[in-house]
């Protein structure tokens, strides 16, 4: 019995009924144009004839399989942001049909840059949020596991701050970011534990914060002094820590987006007299050109530095790469000897509420 277009009493809507292959169906076409409707009805009992004959991972699309993904836990804000980009390019495409020729195709679609983006960034906005979502799909048979060639991504020195360079960034950014700049060289959070770190996660009386890492695991971080003093000083205590800043302070509680890191981060790299080049550009459908001020130092540099400060401090590899979440040491190996003894006082200096900090 072939599916049909059918009508229900007091509705516009049309639906489709009848039996594919012993399964029966009646299910809305979400579409009160018969036109639509009928096409609906085509696609579906193609859909359903394909699924009897070869199975269910012949027709799972990726759109499918990221309602799934994102259903089966919490997701962050910026894994959010990059299903959204993904499901517009690949949309109801079958799992299946995604091999390196159609993640190659989009790069040049999804990136602004195209396939001249950065290794990193290819990897960070597509590669790595596609394969999260296939490698569930392949967990549930939908499709086979993901083998796709990641872009080299060469490797480069650690860029770290001296403690002077530290606080000439912090005293030229702007006031709302402050906290979480010294936040991050105090702790040597990752951006996005800092920006997942939630009130009720932080005891200032005891110095100490619970940080969740991307795999769900709780890391336990000492607050020194200068964090301390930072955090107390912030207007509100619920929520996220660390919110978007409106006039008047942090009325909106809002979190933080990394458009405001962005920017933010280059303002005040570019204050504080730190490398780097201007990216220019005319914004698609204008004619009038923009710059935009790339620093050579990153925010993920902030964990570098108080790295390097650490093993300057404590001389101890093992307690670094406890404090800092690292699963082995060879990964944390590399931070040590960087910073030369002579900078120590200074940085117990700086991780001890440092006033120049605090000056307006």
């Amino acid at each position: 019995m072939p599916l049909k277009v059918v009508t229900r009493a007091g509705s516009s809507t049309y639906y489709i009924r009848g039996l594919v292959q012993g399964k029966r169906i009646f299910e809305s076409t979400r579409t009160s144009d018969p036109k639509r409707a009928e096409d609906y009805r085509a696609k579906r009992e193609a859909e359903l004839w394909t699924e009897s004959i070869y199975g269910t991972r012949a027709v799972v699309t990726f759109a499918d399989a990221v309602k799934s993904y994102m259903e089966a836990e919490e997701r962050s804000d910026a894994t959010k942001a990059y299903m959204r980009r993904l499901l517009i390019y690949f949309g109801t495409t079958r799992l299946h049909d995604i091999n390196q020729s159609a993640v190659d195709r989009a790069y040049k679609h999804i990136l602004r840059d195209g396939m001249a983006a950065s290794p990193a960034t290819k990897i960070r906005s597509v590669l790595t949020p596609l394969r999260a979502v296939l490698e569930f799909a392949a967990i549930r048979q939908w499709c086979d596991r993901p083998a796709f060639d990641a872009p080299k991504v060469r490797r480069t020195r650690s860029v770290f701050l001296k403690p002077s360079e530290a606080t000439c960034l912090v005293v030229n950014a702007a006031p709302h970011l402050r906290p979480i700049l010294i936040f991050l060289i105090g702790t040597g959070a990752r951006m996005s534990e800092a920006m997942e770190l939630q009130w009720k996660h932080v005891d200032l009386r005891a110095r100490r914060a619970v940080l969740w890492q991307k795999q769900g695991f709780e890391r336990h971080v000492d607050l020194p002094e200068v964090v301390v003093r930072s955090m107390d000083m912030m207007p509100h205590r619920e929520g996220p820590v660390f919110q978007t800043h409106k006039e008047g302070g942090y009325a909106d509680r809002g979190r933080l987006s990394g458009g405001q890191i962005k920017s933010g981060w280059s303002y005040a790299c570019r204050r504080a007299g730190f490398p780097g080049h201007m990216r220019v550009w005319v914004p698609k459908g204008q004619k009038k050109e923009k710059q935009f001020f790339v620093p050579d130092v990153t925010p993920h540099d902030l964990r570098h530095t108080w790295a390097t400060w650490h093993y300057c401090v404590h001389k101890d590899i093992i307690k670094l790469r406890d404090d800092g979440g690292w699963s082995t040491i060879s990964i944390v190996t590399h931070y040590a000897k960087k910073m030369p003894d002579a900078y120590r006082s200074e940085i117990l200096n700086w991780w001890g509420a440092f006033p120049l900090l605090f000056h307006e």
